[in-house]
């Protein structure tokens, strides 16, 4: 595996001044890890616009990319700012040849990615981003002409609980806010639903009400029994709702 250690642009998103800012990353990315069902949805739902040189934009340890490497693609591009997380995401895939990892935000090097990439994903990371304006812009400029940013967030802000909060989100998303972000970042918008109806009522209940926090045991009996139901549900009815929220931006083909 190649990789790409950007050390001058790990500038810290703190959610805590005396905590590790990515602290967060390690209990919930081990939380999610024993889900098999629910990456594969996602990337079902990309898979039209998986193709060539893409990125994959908060990569975490990898979790997710280990399933964008089965998709008709050519390469991907791993960017993670964490450190700690660029670590363990080297070593996993130190023998891919096809994944390049990158230690750094997508807006400090996007100038060096100029129209690099066939497709742009973010898969529950953006969210995270405290100027998602700033990082789409960023995003428009490493997209070749015609190519997408795959977007994949939490939905509907009345969901937003204290469980948000502490992993660093700053927003749940929801039709109107995510084609406004869109719009007014470039793209056109390409694809726009809600997914993961049946996630609604149990974080609702689990994170709003109770305070409680994702668990292995939790995800991995939801991700069994609940995903693909949700799944095959939502390939014959278009919901109105969901926890979820699946944007595709198309960047045009010419200026």
């Amino acid at each position: 595996m190649n990789s790409t250690n950007l050390t001058e642009f790990q500038v810290p998103l703190s959610l805590d001044a005396a905590a590790d800012p990515f602290e967060y990353e390690g209990a919930d990315l081990e939380a999610m890890e024993v889900a098999e069902n629910y990456p594969k949805w996602i990337v079902e739902e990309f898979s039209p616009y998986l193709k060539g040189d893409i990125a994959d934009v908060g990569a975490g340890c990898g979790n997710f990319s280990r399933y964008l490497l089965r998709a008709n693609i050519d390469s991907i591009h791993a960017f993670e700012p964490s450190s700690k997380m660029h670590g363990l995401l080297e070593r996993r895939f130190e023998n891919e040849a096809r994944l390049e990892s990158v230690n750094a935000y997508v807006v400090d090097v996007a100038d060096r990615y100029s129209e690099r990439f066939d497709a742009v994903v973010y898969n529950n990371v953006m969210e995270h981003v405290e100027n998602d304006t700033a990082e789409l812009e960023a995003v428009y400029r490493m997209l070749k002409p015609g190519g997408c940013v795959l977007i994949y967030v939490p939905a509907l802000q009345w969901l937003y609980s204290d469980f948000d909060r502490s992993l660093g989100h700053f927003r749940r998303y929801d039709k109107a806010s995510g084609s406004e972000l869109l719009l007014g970042t470039g793209f056109t918008v390409e694809r726009i639903k809600y997914a993961d109806v049946l996630g609604v009522l149990p974080w609702f209940l689990m994170m709003k009400i109770m305070g409680k926090k994702l668990t292995k045991g939790s995800v991995g009996l939801y991700d069994r029994l609940g995903v693909p139901v949700t799944r095959m549900l939502e390939k014959v009815v278009p919901m109105p709702i969901g926890k979820n929220l699946v944007l595709v931006g198309r960047k045009a083909l010419s200026n």
